[in-house]
């Protein structure tokens, strides 16, 4: 290797959230802006791969090569199985840096990688993985394989603080092995997006109203549980509120449905299915965002909505705290309690300048923490400096 270009793999067994495959293909794309060499090693066929990971005419070409067995449940026969021909693919290819990412590639990946002589063996860990709807043994299968695969990793990656807390609760590795680096994302799409008097228009929605956006599957677990209520009781005080949802779902009829029992399906909107190139049009039409996931792993759609300028009203669950910072870019509630939202939603309403203020805030903090360069950077940072520490032993 030479002092500036660095040989990297990526690998990644199937992706199982869209921030995961953006925040995987940002770190890749700015690997190779900066010269390095970029592998990405996955379990998706080819065509799966050209959907997740397309590569675009600006952007630099990168390798991408396919192995099945990254596809396979957790368990000791299929990790065996990927173990063996990773193995063989890093003696092969005597990469600089391997850097694996979720359970089933983080797990034979490390291992293999280490075996193979590998300097730098690195993980991330994208979300919390401790599923509190997952079956226990699963849960438990999960901490042993991970225990076992920290031994064999030089640095663990997090996409937010909670998540090294749970770990580090969780017996998986010390605090002093993890470093917080926070998902990058396009910023500029969404910092640039303006309010659109003709797609208000289209949507149903009056030239003044005051508007909450969602942005989530209309799907159970997706927190429109609590939406409806909160909306209710905010409509009631404020009649000139009105909720934009954006998504789809199988509870899209049980939603309208609602709405229409409650007497407010004038003040529902629902876009449907949008897609993501339009995602920040559709933010910038609001004036506050709603996240009411009970359960949330990720925090890459309150990132876009801060970066649209809105302030946001959440749960107090997962590395959200982290974002949604109390009267600077909006409010933590505590989770499932819906007079708590109204609460917060209402604050915001009677103080105009401080709803200002805060999407301001949450604008800026996007901006400073949230960029894609800035995670891509940080990356290679940590790279260069475990290599350097391998190097001077």
């Amino acid at each position: 290797m030479s002092s500036d270009k660095m040989r990297i793999c990526h690998v990644i067994s199937r992706i199982t959230a869209d921030g995961v495959r953006e925040s995987t293909l940002f770190a890749i794309r700015g690997h190779l802006q900066k010269g390095h060499e970029v592998v990405l090693l996955t379990g998706l066929a080819r065509e799966e791969r050209e959907d997740a990971f397309p590569q675009k005419a600006d952007s630099p070409k990168f390798e991408t090569v396919e192995l099945p067995a990254l596809t396979g449940r957790l368990d000791p026969h299929s990790e065996y199985r990927a173990y063996r021909e990773l193995l063989e693919f890093f003696r092969q290819r005597k990469f600089d840096v391997v850097h694996t990412h979720g359970p089933k590639a983080g797990v034979a990946g490390r291992i293999a990688a280490r075996r193979a002589g590998t300097p730098v063996v690195v993980h991330t860990v994208h979300g919390s993985e401790f599923d509190p709807g997952e079956k226990g043994w699963r849960n438990m299968l999960y901490r042993i394989s991970e225990r076992f695969a920290a031994r064999y990793c030089d640095q663990i990656f997090a996409a937010a603080h909670s998540i090294v807390g749970q770990c580090v609760e969780a017996g998986i590795a010390p605090r002093g092995k993890y470093t917080v680096v926070y998902r990058g994302i396009d910023i500029s799409p969404f910092t640039d997006a303006k309010r659109e008097p003709g797609l208000r228009g289209e949507l149903g929605i009056p030239e003044n109203a005051r508007v909450i956006v969602t942005l989530a599957g209309l799907s159970p677990m997706k927190g429109y549980e609590y939406v409806v209520p909160a909306a209710a009781r905010i409509i009631r005080k404020y009649p000139d509120t009105h909720m934009l949802l954006v998504g789809d779902g199988p509870m899209i009829h049980s939603l309208k449905a609602q709405t229409l029992e409650l007497g407010l399906l004038g003040n529902f909107h629902f876009a449907g299915s949008v897609p993501p190139p339009q995602v920040p049009r559709y933010l910038a039409q609001a004036d506050l965002f709603w996240h009411l996931l009970p359960h949330e792993k990720f925090l890459r759609p309150i990132v876009q909505a801060l970066a649209a300028g809105l302030p946001a009203v959440a749960f107090r669950v997962g590395g959200i705290p982290e974002v949604v910072k109390d009267g600077e870019t909006g409010y933590c509630v505590e989770p499932e309690q819906v007079s708590e939202v109204a609460k917060a939603t209402a604050k915001l309403w009677d103080d105009p300048a401080a709803a200002r203020r805060m999407g301001k805030t949450g604008k800026l903090r996007a901006l400073e923490q949230f960029t894609w360069p800035r995670m891509a950077a940080t990356l290679e940072k940590e790279y260069r400096e475990l290599l350097e520490q391998k190097t001077r032993r």
